[in-house]
């Protein structure tokens, strides 16, 4: 198969979750022999201060990629990350030009749609150039045209998400929520990024930090920052990510018991040292993948009542409750997020878990136990090769008609194209399209 996926997030270095999981989807792709690119903006190096902190997050994350040249015509650098090729864009209004184009040259079976797509121009985009071969990938509820949690509401947005060949979801929660405001149901697949068992097993007799991964207004902040001052005496780490802004920075480096640590392309560099996580989002979370990696590792978590991460704590304790945030202004921040005006929060319920946890050796043993063993029963149920089989299954549609979900149907399409490329009887199987 020919694989085209864009997204209006940078790929290199990853922003964030949704990008951890396209990556790692196409990377299994393309070790499987399928030719797999990625068109996305490039992080931005425009002033000595960005490329400093850029060429830091790659140093710091161990990511290696070969410039393979710069298309001057599209006014892009073309790079290679593993067996994978990117187009990195650096002006934000060229990336459906480059979109455009990529489809026009390569031809793709199919083009995945990231949610990050703020007023769906690259859904629009790809639906134009590749009619009946779209993709959604569906991982941030705010970013969806559609729904109570959307930051950009939009009927045409909701019909070209609608109309798209598959929807993928990366957990329960976020596929029921479109099949309730959108009206279909999409496939929910989970995204291998959890690495090969055996897994490491962290001390849970040893010391460490009080971790938040991404602090910033959405994620809770206000609750972090909150708890590092009631506890003067533990100490507590952050972990800068995409909603980290420079205020953000600045009230964190304020606090003698905070640590701001360095990023790292294996989250098991950070959990290694990581006592406790804290995950207070405010908002709908599409599921909390730190949440199920940290409890993997035996670090017990303390996350907000928010979207999917209740599911991601697989029936845990400390599912805490939070005021969620309901209004933005009308004004972006640095990472041209909107401003949110966040809830006064009660953090005594978070208070006093936290404090149950740092006190009581024996019950941090018991729930960093019960973490682990949930963990490891839910990361032997991820399977690698289940978006590979779900593209090979999913026929290409006419141009404004979605695709027919009959499971069956298409686990044996999955299978006779598994067998075609793999040189096997198919059974009368023709390509489609």
């Amino acid at each position: 198969m020919r694989v085209l996926l864009t997204s209006a997030a940078t790929h290199v270095p990853p922003r964030g979750g949704s990008t951890r999981s396209n990556l790692a989807w196409l990377e299994h792709l393309a070790l499987r022999g399928h030719d797999c690119r990625i068109v996305a903006p490039a992080a931005a190096a425009d002033t000595p201060e960005r490329r400093e902190r850029l060429r830091a997050d790659l140093e710091e994350q161990d990511i290696r990629v070969q410039h393979i040249r710069t298309d001057r015509r599209l006014g892009c650098d073309v790079l290679r990350l593993g067996e994978m090729t990117l187009y990195t864009v650096p002006e934000p209004g060229r990336l459906r030009l480059v979109l455009a184009e990529t489809i026009r040259e390569l031809a793709p079976d199919w083009v995945l749609v990231s949610s990050e797509d703020f007023g769906q121009a690259l859904l629009g985009e790809a639906e134009r150039a590749a009619p009946g071969r779209v993709v959604y990938l569906a991982h941030t509820p705010q970013m969806f045209p559609f729904g109570p949690a959307s930051l950009n509401s939009s009927p045409l947005g909701t019909e070209r998400v609608r109309r798209a060949a598959g929807i993928v979801a990366i957990g329960n929660y976020t596929a029921d929520y479109i099949e309730r405001h959108l009206g279909r149901r999409p496939a929910v697949i989970h995204p291998p990024i959890y690495g090969s068992a055996p897994y490491a097993r962290r001390d849970p007799d040893a010391n460490g930090l009080i971790v938040m991964v991404n602090p910033c207004a959405v994620k809770g902040i206000s609750i972090f920052l909150a708890l590092a001052r009631r506890f003067p005496r533990y100490r507590f780490g952050a972990l800068r990510g995409w909603g980290t802004t420079t205020a953000d920075l600045a009230a964190l480096r304020e606090l003698p018991n905070v640590t701001l640590l360095a990023k790292a392309r294996l989250i098991e560099t950070v959990l290694r040292n990581t006592k406790i996580l804290l995950v207070p989002s405010l908002w709908a979370e599409g599921f909390g993948l730190i949440v199920m990696e940290a409890m993997l590792y035996g670090v017990p978590v303390l996350a907000s009542d928010q979207g999917g991460l209740p599911e991601a704590k697989l029936g845990t304790r400390y599912v805490l409750p939070v005021r969620p945030i309901e209004r933005y202004r009308a004004i972006f921040d640095e990472n041209r997020m909107p401003a949110a005006v966040v809830p006064e929060q009660d953090i005594e319920p978070w208070a006093r878990a936290l404090e149950e946890l740092m006190s009581d050796a024996e019950l941090y043993r018991r729930e960093a136990d019960a973490a682990r063993e949930a963990a490891l029963r839910f990361v032997g149920t991820v399977r690698a090769e289940a978006f590979e089989e779900y593209l090979l299954g999913l026929a290409p549609g006419p141009p404004g008609e979605a695709t027919g979900t009959d499971v069956r149907a298409q686990e044996e399409l999955a299978r006779q194209r598994r067998a075609a490329l793999e040189g096997e009887p198919s059974k009368g199987f023709r390509p489609a399209g």
